[in-house]
């Protein structure tokens, strides 16, 4: 089994500028990531664009898609922003793919400390070698449905939801 990692930006790959005193991107963190996870399950990564999540569009979206659909392995994480991730996958899950997708991000970029991302990575790429077909995120331990899932942005956690919400 190989896991085929898509990175596409958000607060897990920000760095920060010491000059201007701003978040931004620079080259992912990915490649560090992986190799401090030790990962003994092959990897397969794919950098798209960078991009914080608030300024992902429908374009990028597709882009996303294109590379789940690409893809020769049946289990891909994806490193996405937090505050957009439910609206890619909702893009992902109507595409119903025979292949588990999980999207993951972090709350704190990889770079700062105390960040999440190390373990929301991690986690990611386990449950992704074990759920079902499907699309899924995966933040802070817990596993939501693609269509069952909100950031709770006053909680800075997300949370479940039934579909009609």
């Amino acid at each position: 089994m190989t896991l085929h990692i898509i990175a596409t930006g958000g607060t897990f790959d920000k760095h920060y500028d010491e000059i201007a005193g701003k978040l931004g991107f620079a080259n992912s963190h990915l490649p560090q990531v992986i190799a401090r996870a030790r990962l003994t399950v092959p990897t397969a990564l794919e950098e798209l664009p960078l991009l914080d999540s608030l300024e992902m569009q429908d374009i990028d979206r597709r882009r996303v898609l294109a590379s789940c659909e690409r893809a020769e392995a049946n289990a891909i994480v994806i490193i996405h922003g937090t505050d957009t991730m439910q609206d890619t996958a909702r893009v992902l899950g109507a595409a119903q793919l025979a292949k588990t997708i999980v999207v993951t991000g972090a709350m704190i970029p990889y770079s700062i400390a105390d960040s999440d991302a190390q373990f929301n990575f991690g986690f990611a790429c386990g449950v992704a070698q074990v759920l079902p077909h499907g699309v899924y995120v995966a933040m802070n331990g817990r596993v939501f449905d693609w269509n069952q899932v909100r950031k709770n942005r006053s909680a800075g956690v997300f949370e479940t939801i039934t579909p009609q919400q």
